[in-house]
């Protein structure tokens, strides 16, 4: 982040970054980046989401688009922790269950592969590639940790919207139309009037 971030240019921002890097290829998906978060967005929305679940379906992989660098590949040997990056750069301006979201979706696969057997035959190629350098399922001990985040409910719901925006010409508003969302998340944290 090479710019100083306030709660005024934070939306701005972020919808830099997602017409920057959102055409990057998603992961070995069939998607871009921002299809991906896109998708995710559109269908909290249809369903009736909170304001909070809408915006972490929007955001949960904008760490990706956070670090230039951020190239992932079925060759990879290590993970990268986009979840960290993204929820460090969001934390100053979203309510927290935004955060925790952003933060601990990469968790909550690992939490739905060790408690739900059918839910790993439902992951791509690459969210299985993935899942390997995350840390593959939880332990028992992990799980019961994981259960104890006051958003373990929230954040499973992002997992699932996650893996459900993986679809190839999926029709979707653009980062424009949730903008006002997202600034009106970011004045009612930071305190500033409406």
């Amino acid at each position: 982040m090479t710019r100083h971030l306030t709660p005024d240019n934070v939306v701005s921002w972020i919808a830099e970054l997602f017409e920057v890097g959102g055409g990057r290829e998603y992961l070995g998906e069939p998607v871009t980046q921002a299809e991906h978060m896109l998708q995710g967005a559109a269908l909290a929305e249809s369903s009736g989401q909170s304001d909070e679940i809408v915006a972490a379906a929007l955001l949960h992989d904008v760490g990706h688009l956070v670090d230039p660098d951020d190239r992932f590949s079925m060759d990879d040997t290590e993970d990268r922790h986009h979840e960290n990056l993204g929820a460090e750069a969001l934390a100053p301006f979203f309510p927290p269950v935004v955060v925790e979201c952003v933060r601990h979706h990469v968790a909550a696969k690992r939490y739905l592969c060790a408690t739900n057997p059918r839910y790993f035959d439902r992951l791509s190629e690459a969210s299985v590639h993935s899942l390997k350098l995350q840390g593959g399922p939880m332990s028992d001990d992990e799980v019961e940790l994981f259960q104890r985040n006051p958003y373990v409910r929230e954040i499973v719901q992002i997992r699932h919207l996650d893996d459900a925006g993986k679809q190839v010409g999926a029709d979707t508003p653009g980062f424009a139309h949730y903008a006002p969302l997202l600034q009106r998340l970011v004045d009612a944290h930071c305190g500033k009037a409406a």
